[in-house]
């Protein structure tokens, strides 16, 4: 597909499928999921752009790279969102956070936001918006319906298992936004979630129902 780039590196797939087990404890699946945000944010920020600094080591003065210009902005969707943020903000503490929430209507399955609020300068950031799930895709896509209003930088969406329905979906709204993933599952059941997936995320990750 398209503007979807799937990250198949093994120590993500190993991760993803202790995830994946019912049996996996909240604790063990909270940590798992950090891990792989992690992995998967070193891996869709290659392309950051660097630039040049003479710096003095303990023993020689060198030119060094450092990155350029502003840091990232990492914008969570809420709940779930935040259950990959620490992962992420350990490879880039510097990185702005910001927060979107929404809520999925049982009936209609569309997304109702609830809360935003972004970091005043996205303009010049380069953002990752971030969800465990790409389910049915309207959640994303509202989201990033609403992220433009404040004309970042740049956008890509970043989730740990998408699902064919949910990629539709949201590239039929916004073609322009790459998506990360790391894995694309069979597609979604009546209920709208993905299968095989690995349940509720928010749940699993916060040990609620």
């Amino acid at each position: 597909m398209e503007m979807v780039t799937v990250i198949e590196h093994p120590l993500i797939q190993h991760k993803l499928t202790l995830m994946r087990m019912k049996e996996t404890s909240t604790a063990k699946f909270r940590m798992l999921a950090s891990e792989v945000s992690m992995l998967l944010t070193y891996e869709l920020t290659r392309d950051m752009p660097v630039t040049y600094e003479s710096i003095e080591t303990p023993l020689a003065v060198m030119t060094a790279p450092i990155l350029k210009g502003k840091k990232l902005a990492f914008i969570s969707i809420l709940r779930a969102g935040n259950g990959i943020l620490e992962g992420m903000l350990n490879l880039v503490p510097s990185a702005r956070v910001g927060h979107i929430g929404l809520y999925r209507d049982p009936k209609t399955l569309q997304a109702i936001e609830y809360y935003f609020k972004v970091p005043d300068d996205m303009e010049h950031r380069d953002a990752i918006v971030v969800d465990p799930m790409l389910a049915t895709g309207h959640s994303a896509a509202a989201a990033v319906t609403r992220f433009k209003s404040v004309n970042p930088k740049s956008i890509k969406f970043v989730c740990i298992i998408a699902a064919p329905e949910g990629i539709k979906y949201f590239h039929e709204l916004h073609p322009d936004v790459p998506i990360f993933t790391a894995a694309i599952d069979e597609g979604l059941n009546e209920k709208g979630y993905i299968i095989p997936g690995l349940g509720d995320a928010g749940d699993r990750l916060f040990g609620t129902r």
